[in-house]
């Protein structure tokens, strides 16, 4: 039996998908094999030493201490993918409201009052006139699973499209419509677009993407969309750029003290992800990336180790998560000597790396110990 942890409310059909063997619990103080989460921020929170996986129902990581997990042999999970949809249609509302000034016509139609609100309408409607996507030059910083569908969806809607991001990948290039220009200097994004969107993840190298500037760079009038995270855009840069008519809407997703009440800034209050079809995506995908990894050792979408599988058909089956320094290989299946190896997968993330081994025979306690002493070995787990 195994024991799960949520932190937040996951969808039934993404826990539905566990199975019999595990128990659901809220119970922090529970001794768990696994966390299934969304928002929550675990970093004040303390590990239980039983866990061995937690899964981020979403794309973001930012609220779990992925380095005291590593550390701790604890392999995070997240869903890429599973909410694409949900924060690409989101992102062509903000589009659309910020060219048509939805926001602001609302906001003056619902303060009407007489019995000739109609001729009010006719009146004041020109107060709110907008532009058209059409034509217009969208540029897409970061082509991953959201970008991609952004850039392609705004190919569709009759956008030129520029497209930048120096670590696309071969699959992701593949999937990207044929019309989408891409840059390999991100100037020519803030030189050449009438609207920008980022969508790359939030680390030291990207914080404040769109600074003082990049945004001097920029079409007068320029609108710019944040729904990555609130770090890639300087509230103070953006809030310069509006004051002086260089931006003339910035649409966030990410609102904080800065950007809430401010003159030509569309805060909406953390949306992207929250349809029931995302929240359901998300959820199944976190529960199936958990149990696999429970069941087998098999690690897919994994933030903080690398991806590996092996077919799980032998007698025996252990794992081992242990820092990426040479000899480690001949370290440890020396302490394997006992047992015959039939097949075994050996790969590396950065400073961790990950083993998963086939063996003729059990995997005894007595060589489990003798991993353990390794000092370069965080955690072993033996599957079967």
């Amino acid at each position: 039996m195994y024991n799960i942890l949520t932190l937040n409310k996951i969808a039934a059909c993404g826990l539905s998908r566990l199975g019999d063997n595990y128990n659901i619990t809220d119970d922090q103080s529970a001794d768990v094999d696994g966390i299934i989460l969304r928002s929550f921020k675990m970093h004040d929170m303390e590990l239980p030493k039983s866990l061995k996986a937690v899964a981020r129902a979403g794309a973001g990581t930012n609220n779990i201490p992925i380095d005291k997990c590593t550390e701790n042999g604890i392999v995070v999970f997240n869903t890429p993918g599973a909410n694409a949809n949900a924060v690409k249609e989101l992102v062509l509302a903000g589009m659309l409201i910020a060219s048509r000034n939805v926001i602001d016509a609302n906001a003056w139609a619902n303060t009407l009052t007489g019995d000739d609100i109609a001729k009010q309408v006719e009146k004041g409607k020109s107060n709110f006139g907008g532009q058209e996507i059409k034509g217009k030059t969208l540029g897409v910083i970061g082509l991953g699973a959201i970008g991609i569908l952004v850039a392609n969806a705004a190919v569709h809607l009759g956008m030129n499209v520029i497209g930048y991001d120096p670590y696309l990948s071969v699959n992701n290039a593949l999937q990207l419509n044929r019309h989408v220009k891409c840059v390999t200097d991100i100037k020519e994004v803030f030189v050449n677009s009438d609207y920008i969107t980022v969508h790359v993840p939030l680390m030291d190298s990207t914080r404040d993407t769109i600074n003082a500037e990049a945004i001097e760079m920029m079409k007068d009038g320029v609108i710019v969309l944040n729904f990555a995270r609130g770090g890639l855009v300087n509230d103070d840069a953006i809030k310069a750029g509006l004051a002086s008519g260089k931006v003339k809407k910035y649409v966030v997703d990410f609102p904080d003290d800065a950007t809430v009440n401010q003159p030509g800034i569309i805060a909406i209050p953390h949306l992207g992800a929250s349809t029931e079809e995302s929240e359901d995506n998300c959820a199944i995908m976190a529960a199936d990336e958990i149990k696999t990894y429970l069941e087998t050792g098999d690690i897919i979408n994994s933030v903080n180790l690398p991806n590996c599988s092996l077919p799980c058909d032998t007698v025996g089956r252990v794992t081992i998560i242990h820092r990426n320094v040479p000899n480690m290989i001949a370290k440890y299946t020396d302490a394997l000597k006992a047992v015959n190896i039939a097949e075994m997968i050996n790969k590396s993330k950065g400073d961790y790396a990950y083993a998963i081994i086939n063996t003729d025979h059990p995997v005894t306690p007595e060589i489990v110990a003798e991993l353990e002493a390794i000092p370069e070995v965080i955690s072993v787990r033996v599957i079967k």
